[in-house]
């Protein structure tokens, strides 16, 4: 791997790791540039698990306020995510990803609508399932879209940011706080299987590393300053942005 090679990961690394604490979706950037620099799709994959890691971590810091007050349901959340991440990444290691690829741009704007219309969503879950059934269903849906996660993992952050507000977390900055959390903790699940599975190449994912990390821990502290309001809608576009491109290269045009 060359020196540009190096640096492109580097400069990557730092938006994707902003992004991904804003927002998440990061998988846009670093993944193409992943296989930019030469290494096999499932290989880049398995990468970029590790490169975009510390956004997440890098961001908790910042949400200490929002995590006490997330922690009643933090940690059940964490489990199931975390379970079906591994899940996820054992199927990795044994299946063939096209199936995946071509759920994945309807996955992600299944996710973007979920997103924009959560307050709706949650109003008519409450009223068919009652609170107890409405969260049942987020929990297993946490578990079976971390499956996915653990598996690609492209656009899980809009999954969980919606999953958030279905449960009740209105605020942005909570249900980012809970979202960047979880995510941390079923990335590190993936790492540990891919990399026991030999997927990762470590020279290009230290260098994604370095850059997540600072841009990760930006991205958390000047969300802080950006209306709400915006927020939502840079997230909803931005998903509707990231389900058609992979769209189109689903469809080979």
């Amino acid at each position: 791997m060359t020196p540009d090679d190096l640096a492109l990961l580097i400069g990557i690394g730092v938006i994707a790791g902003a992004w991904n604490a804003v927002a998440g979706g990061a998988t846009l950037f670093s993944f193409p540039a992943l296989m930019a620099v030469g290494l096999p799709p499932v290989v880049a994959n398995a990468t970029n698990f590790v490169g975009v890691f510390p956004a997440n971590l890098a961001a908790l810091p910042a949400y200490r306020r929002e995590l006490r007050v997330l922690a009643p349901a933090l940690w059940r959340l964490t489990f199931l995510s975390s379970a079906g991440a591994a899940v996820g990444s054992a199927l990795l290691l044994v299946s063939d990803p096209a199936l995946f690829r071509a759920l994945i741009p309807y996955l992600l704007l299944a996710a973007t609508l979920l997103f924009a219309f959560g307050d709706r969503v949650r109003a008519v879950m409450v009223r068919a399932l009652g609170t107890e059934g409405q969260h049942r269903a987020v929990y297993a849906l946490v578990f079976l879209t971390s499956i996915y996660g653990g598996y690609f993992g492209a656009g899980l952050s809009i999954v969980l940011l919606a999953l958030a507000q279905i449960l009740g977390y209105r605020d942005f900055h909570l249900a980012n706080a809970l979202k960047n959390f979880v995510s941390t903790a079923f990335t590190l699940i993936s790492i540990i299987i891919v990399g026991l599975g030999g997927l990762i190449a470590w020279p290009a994912a230290l260098a994604m590393m370095a850059g997540a990390m600072a841009g990760g821990f930006l991205g958390a502290v000047y969300v802080r300053r950006v209306n709400q309001r915006l927020l939502r809608i840079a997230v909803t576009c931005f998903g509707f942005v990231l389900s058609a491109i992979y769209l189109v290269g689903s469809l080979g045009l």
